[in-house]
């Protein structure tokens, strides 16, 4: 069904109406009779297909359909996947939140920030905590004031109802995060290099100083035969 509906995107061959066409290739373009260019197809045993139906002239490739097809679909696949998703994540505080909690929840908004996340962060009054509105708002605007680095205001602090929200967006594009598994390899493969760099050097170092002294490299022959 997918594969159905990227195909009915392209006009093909005889289904391309326009008179003349531009058609591309890795050696530059060229305007040509649309008929010209169906034959060109034709000839190479391949396809005239339309892929900027809206330019003057419509742009085309002489190319097989189907390989044409696989490639988009190849792009859109490797472009879904550099894409980052963007969650919101949320950062609740009390209006007279502690030195301890506040940069413990610092930290993780920092971390949401660095991961392409948003943070929704908030001050929840409850009963006649109401009244220390005005420290929640400072501690909100501190809070985003230590975020700078790592993120913008997209809005100042705002109460609605018994919360007082703060919303930031990442400053830079998000990273996908590392599995624990993919960070446990990645530091086992960078041991084992520095192992296998500390022996070959350990080896060198012993090759050179059996060189400089009489007799020597016969002494290490003798030590690796045994």
């Amino acid at each position: 069904m997918k594969n159905d509906k990227m195909k009915n995107q392209y006009r093909v061959n005889e289904q391309i109406r326009a008179r003349e066409v531009r058609v591309v290739s890795d050696d530059g373009a060229m305007v040509m009779p649309t008929r010209q260019a169906l034959d060109m197809a034709h000839q190479q045993g391949v396809d005239l297909v339309e892929i900027s139906p809206n330019a003057q002239p419509p742009v085309c490739r002489i190319i097989d359909y189907s390989k044409f097809l696989y490639q988009q679909k190849k792009r859109q696949k490797e472009l879904k996947q550099k894409q980052v998703k963007q969650e919101v994540k949320e950062i609740r505080f009390g209006p007279q939140t502690d030195e301890h909690d506040y940069q413990f929840k610092l930290k993780h908004a920092i971390e949401f920030l660095e991961e392409g996340n948003k943070v929704r962060a908030y001050v929840f009054f409850r009963g006649r905590s109401i009244l220390f509105k005005e420290q929640g708002e400072v501690l909100l605007l501190r809070f985003a004031n230590d975020l700078e680095e790592y993120g913008k205001v997209e809005q100042l602090p705002k109460l609605e109802g018994k919360k007082m929200f703060l919303y930031m967006a990442p400053k830079k594009a998000g990273v996908v995060k590392k599995s624990q598994q993919k960070r446990d390899n990645e530091r086992r493969e960078a041991e084992a290099k520095e192992a296998a760099k500390a022996e070959d050097e350990a080896k060198a170092s012993q090759n050179g100083l059996f060189a400089n002294i009489k007799g020597g490299e016969d002494i290490l022959k003798k030590l690796k035969d045994e």
